[in-house]
């Protein structure tokens, strides 16, 4: 049985204003042909498959084009499709009845009264597989594990109750490979920290991968934009974003996973998606004089790029020329790109004396913990500095979060 493990499409995004629907109709075209052509059983969605709770009618439609093709060019194709922390539950769910006719199943939500509805049995042309879809765990999802305790519940022992006892009701369906999916930040993984959104829940945010135990053949797992073994495990595995998310992430190799099981064991092998847009940085490494800035600007070979890449040019704040905006326009002009606007650059020494750059660029706001801004809080307050944070007051930040996550997310 051939399994393709994807997540985080981020359907909808506009990246830095820009819209991407040429580029993820790209990634789809691409990913209906590899169905095609690697004769997959099974496709796994590990959560994100919007990139907001209220995406455009533009990226639903994107999405439900692309099962109905595919599924005429596969006809013998399941999909999982499972909520991530940037999905509406409700809004995948609405569509749950109509999807089922093209052997897509969608699961938005956890309820720890009832773990079985998170578990499917997929029977394809190939052999079968039984599915833990678990999707983005809210902490309301959890909250009636709180009720059954004399002691509140860390939200990371929550959710590993959630899988044990969705791996159970599992175990009690007719043997067959199984797979668990999650969408979450498992201990060790490797953070893309301008694009991915902080899941801080109750101060934790990064959940131990012991919670999957040895039973699944495979872990399929969502949220980490970067594609990554977890625990040093090859089963256990981030797909990863099929294209960047952000600027850090235009050197990412980034790909789908392909799993075959069998009876001899589990096979894992990346595919590697295309680029199919340049995510482009100017200059790559250090900041340099705005008259270089510009030549590097109009040196630009853009020729053979079928979608006009993203730009971003970065300067140093030092530099003091008034007219650097217009001089950089002036250099765009004729030239096909997207522009991603100007990084001001400001240079600082650490106590070892090497430089460090930091950047003024508000859109990486977001990705900030809010629980370190409160220790930098404290620690910057002459009142407070050499002051622990109050158990209490980091109680009710993460109470607020709490809230704000459920708020979004509903």
């Amino acid at each position: 049985m051939k399994v393709l493990h994807t997540s985080d499409w981020h359907l909808g995004q506009q990246f830095y204003e820009h819209s991407r629907f040429d580029e993820h109709q790209a990634f789809l075209a691409w990913l209906t042909d590899t169905l095609v052509s690697e004769q997959i059983d099974l496709l796994l969605v590990a959560g994100d498959i919007y990139h907001t709770a209220t995406p455009p009618t533009s990226a639903e439609n994107q999405l439900y084009q692309f099962i109905k093709t595919t599924k005429q060019h596969c006809p013998d194709l399941h999909i999982v499709i499972i909520a991530g922390n940037h999905d509406s539950a409700n809004r995948i769910m609405a569509a749950k009845p109509l999807l089922a006719q093209f052997d897509t199943h969608v699961v938005g939500r956890f309820d720890s009264n009832a773990p079985h509805e998170v578990v499917l049995a997929i029977s394809t042309k190939n052999g079968d597989a039984n599915v833990v879809a678990m999707p983005f765990l809210r902490s309301s999802d959890l909250s009636s594990y709180n009720r059954q305790q004399e002691q509140p519940l860390s939200y990371n022992r929550a959710v590993a109750l959630a899988y044990k006892d969705a791996l159970q009701a599992a175990s009690e369906l007719p043997n067959a490979p199984l797979i668990a999916m999650g969408h979450l930040h498992a201990k060790g993984g490797d953070i893309s920290s301008d694009s991915e959104r902080n899941l801080v829940i109750g101060g934790e945010d990064a959940i131990s991968a012991s919670i999957f135990t040895d039973q699944p053949d495979y872990v399929a797992l969502g949220h980490l934009h970067k594609a990554q073994t977890v625990a040093k495990k090859e089963t256990i595995r981030y797909s990863g974003t099929p294209m960047p998310m952000s600027f850090s992430e235009r050197r990412y190799q980034h790909q789908v996973v392909l799993v075959e099981l069998s009876d001899s064991g589990t096979s894992v092998n990346p595919l590697y998606t295309p680029s199919f847009c340049k995510v482009m940085l100017l200059p790559e490494k250090d900041c340099v004089p705005l008259n270089e800035l510009c030549e590097l600007i109009k040196q630009l070979d853009l020729t053979d790029e079928d979608l006009a890449p993203y730009l971003r040019v970065k300067l140093s704040a030092h530099d003091t020329d008034t007219t650097f905006r217009e001089q950089i326009e002036q250099a765009l002009e004729g030239k096909q790109v997207k522009f991603c606007g100007i990084e001001r650059v400001r240079e600082q020494s650490n106590q070892q004396d090497d430089e460090q750059t930091l950047f003024e660029d508000v859109s990486q706001i977001e990705a900030l913990n809010p629980h370190s801004l409160l220790e930098q809080a404290f620690a910057n307050n002459k009142d407070m500095a050499g002051q622990a944070v109050p158990k209490e007051l980091e109680g009710l930040l993460s109470q607020v979060i709490d809230e704000l996550n459920a708020e979004d997310l509903l």
